[in-house]
């Protein structure tokens, strides 16, 4: 299945280049293509406390024979993934309920990684999202509003779960009330994702995941674990997320784009 606004967004943002043009860097012509996922790795994937660990067996090799394979196992939100609305919806859309366009979204980035530094359990509010508006313009309707916390420069250590003694995730995130505004005003009215560099659009403290709660409804999303972000403009580009589409899948491990225009 092709989404046509997708395939239209796309056609936009190349300009109507030439085909020697188009067939420039990645095929793209002038939008850049930067990849926001982590490598999958078993010595430096975090994993989310109580998931299935990561793991990956050579099954073939080419000596022996003559093609080289690995068996993978992990579960559906392992690394870089992005969740659908089933994964904390009873009955909500699952993965191959979805739409190609769920899956392709303009993007904006807000930067937390100072506030964040200062205070892991940190909260993104309204006003911080307003404030962000006032300097950058509205946040598109259908947006994968996405948060650069700093976190990913983490991966693969302790430090990224950051657990207390208790066992208690100290992760930055969204608080319940920006993520019903965002709702409420129509910027995730239908369609769109909270995305973030952490295991969760929710703060790792707030175990009764309201935020993944109310964001997962209609064919909305999540996009965690994401990499990257340095690269990613605040305002101005759009997300792919890719991965296989599982039969009734809470969502997938993925391989999530940025697709950059010129400046």
């Amino acid at each position: 299945m092709v989404s046509t606004a997708a395939a239209g967004v796309l056609g936009a943002m190349v300009g109507g280049a030439a085909p020697a043009e188009a067939a420039g860097k990645h095929g793209l012509g002038a939008l850049t293509l930067v990849n926001l996922s982590h490598v999958n790795d078993p010595a430096t994937t975090s994993v989310f406390p109580g998931d299935p660990e990561f793991r990956l067996t050579v099954m073939t090799t080419i000596p022996q024979d003559g093609f080289y394979m690995q068996y993978v196992e992990e579960g559906e939100h392992t690394g870089t993934h992005w969740g659908a609305p089933g994964h904390f919806q009873e009955g909500g859309l699952l993965a191959d309920d979805l739409d190609p366009g769920d899956l392709f979204l303009p993007a904006v980035k807000v930067d937390i990684r100072r506030k964040a530094a200062a205070d892991p359990d940190y909260g993104v509010t309204v006003d911080d999202l307003r404030r962000f508006e006032r300097r950058h313009g509205r946040i598109p309707s259908g947006a994968a509003v996405i948060l650069w916390t700093g976190w990913e420069d983490k991966w693969g250590t302790p430090a990224y779960p950051n657990l207390d003694n208790e066992g208690v995730i100290h992760q930055p995130g969204f608080t319940i009330e920006a993520a019903q505004w965002l709702i409420d005003t129509g910027r995730l009215a239908t369609r769109g994702a909270l995305g973030t560099d952490t295991f969760s659009p929710d703060r790792g403290v707030d175990t009764d995941f309201a935020v993944s709660v109310a964001l997962y409804q209609e064919h909305r999303i999540s996009l965690e674990n994401l990499a990257n972000l340095a690269a990613l403009p605040v305002t101005g580009a759009w997300v792919l997320a890719g991965g296989p589409i599982h039969k009734a899948g809470s969502g997938s491990t993925a391989t999530i784009f940025a697709f950059i225009p010129p400046h």
